[in-house]
């Protein structure tokens, strides 16, 4: 399948979709192949039918099936840059890369680097891949962890594992296992927090969750796996993957996350900060899931970063 237009184009392209590419809607693939157009001139297109499947007219709803021939109409797309990549950050994501085959990479993310572009960044996780000497034919998320969190997340190689993953995730049969300091003495009783949350988004563009009785299910599991004088550290299982899920059933529950600038605890974080703590105390360190190619369980585990256990040792 041809790469996707970057610049104008005079000509009508007809582009044959690949078994690969199968199941997508319309409108993602147009916007896929068309980078810089509105979605609304694509729905645009779509309606007056100046893109064509087999021939025939076919609404934005419609899924293309391999084999499917469509007409892409001449367009003016905006020229985009690619945005340059720091070549360090490209050595040092393709040295964290904890597993990689055909169809997944789990990659071991460094605390403070987001998984994609966007809010003013200009790159991440998912941009330095793309810019990598290693060319990967396909390469998308998975999913997201937050930009300060650190560990394992999934990137999907081909289309037919992104969509194997995501009903993996739907079904909750993905196991996502976190390290987290909170703040306290967590009741070790207090295992299943299901406070319902809502994400709002502030006129800077901030987003902040709060817990909300009209706000969307939300389930985490929480065990204490060592307690110090004035923390505690946890295993949090997500059953769910609400944005910022973990810091905001702590800080709600009364045992904000170390380091959490956002949801934490000022007077904590302070006292921490003198032993020498710089983040957010959030780690993804375990996945379990099935390979979506050979139907194996396959469990990736990535080490606590050395900052964190520093901590650890000093608070003993």
């Amino acid at each position: 399948m041809p790469n996707p237009e970057k610049s104008s184009t005079n000509m009508v392209r007809w582009v044959v979709i690949e078994e690969e590419y199968a199941g997508q809607r319309i409108d993602n693939f147009l916007l896929a192949q068309l980078k810089g157009l509105p979605r609304s001139r694509i729905y645009s297109m779509v309606r007056k039918g100046e893109v064509r499947v087999n021939k025939g007219r076919i609404k934005v709803s419609y899924r293309i099936a391999a084999g499917d021939s469509i007409r892409i109409p001449p367009v003016r797309v905006a020229e985009r840059a690619e945005p340059v990549v720091p070549s360090r950050l490209i050595n040092e994501l393709e040295a964290a890369i904890l597993y990689e085959d055909d169809r997944l990479l789990i990659l071991n993310k460094p605390s403070g680097v987001a998984v994609h572009g966007g809010s003013g960044l200009s790159w991440g996780v998912i941009e330095a891949l793309r810019a990598s000497n290693i060319k990967r034919h396909y390469i998308e998320l998975v999913h997201r962890i937050d930009r300060d969190t650190s560990g394992c997340l999934m990137l999907a190689k081909r289309r037919s594992a992104l969509r194997s993953l995501h009903e993996q995730m739907r079904a909750s049969e993905i196991t996502k296992r976190y390290l987290a300091l909170v703040k306290g003495d967590w009741p070790a009783a207090d295992k299943r927090i299901t406070y319902p949350l809502r994400k709002n988004t502030l006129s800077s563009g901030e987003r902040l969750v709060r817990v909300a009785d009209d706000g969307k299910d939300a389930i985490s599991l929480f065990v204490p796996r060592k307690r110090f004088a004035k923390a505690t550290l946890m295993q949090v299982d997500v059953i769910t993957g609400r944005t910022h899920q973990i810091r905001v059933h702590a800080a709600h529950h009364g045992h904000p996350l170390a380091g959490d600038n956002k949801y934490g605890d000022a007077k904590f974080d302070a006292e921490l900060k003198k032993l020498g703590l710089k983040r957010l105390f959030l780690h993804a360190c375990e996945l379990e899931l099935i390979h979506p190619h050979t139907n194996e369980k396959l469990q990736i585990r990535a080490p606590l970063p050395n900052e964190l256990n520093k901590l650890l040792e000093r608070l003993e």
